[in-house]
């Protein structure tokens, strides 16, 4: 009977775990910390993003708490480069991983890779208050000036 209870206990404690999106190199999120991937049903405002050899433009961006942004990221550089969306912490942690797997590729919906000449689209619901971080985490693109930031007010 013990057992049974145990094992019941057991049961009841993974159902309430909470769920974990995995990208495909195995990397683990709970959550977004800037905010949740948008709804493609519902409106949102267009910044188009420029990624070159040593920034992005733009650098700064302001948007409200709870708006949708779909960012059209260009790579106008002659490398290939990307766009993570995260905290300054998770960016710089994720550019040690990239160190060691420089050749990594994101599967996440905060995340994209950009050869030269080629242009993508993230769709971002920013959903909680605070400054974000968007970077090039390409080994020494960010060290070199990749990195611009989301104040959400």
């Amino acid at each position: 009977m013990k057992t049974t209870i145990k094992l019941a206990l057991a049961l009841a404690a993974l159902s309430t775990a909470p769920a974990f999106a995995h990208d495909k190199h195995g990397h683990g999120h709970e959550n977004y910390s800037a905010g949740e991937p948008g709804d493609p049903k519902k409106p949102a405002r267009t910044i188009e993003v420029l990624l070159n050899e040593i920034d992005y433009t733009p650098a700064k961006i302001e948007v409200k708490r709870g708006e949708q942004i779909r960012f059209v990221l260009r790579n106008v550089g002659k490398e290939d480069h990307e766009f993570l969306l995260a905290t300054t912490k998770e960016n710089l942690a994720h550019a040690e991983e990239m160190k060691k797997h420089p050749h990594m590729e994101h599967d996440d919906p905060n995340a994209v890779r950009l050869a030269p000449s080629m242009t993508a689209e993230i769709l971002w619901k920013f959903s909680k208050p605070g400054t974000f971080e968007y970077s090039c985490l390409i080994p020494d693109h960010r060290d070199n000036g990749m990195i611009g930031h989301v104040t959400v007010k």
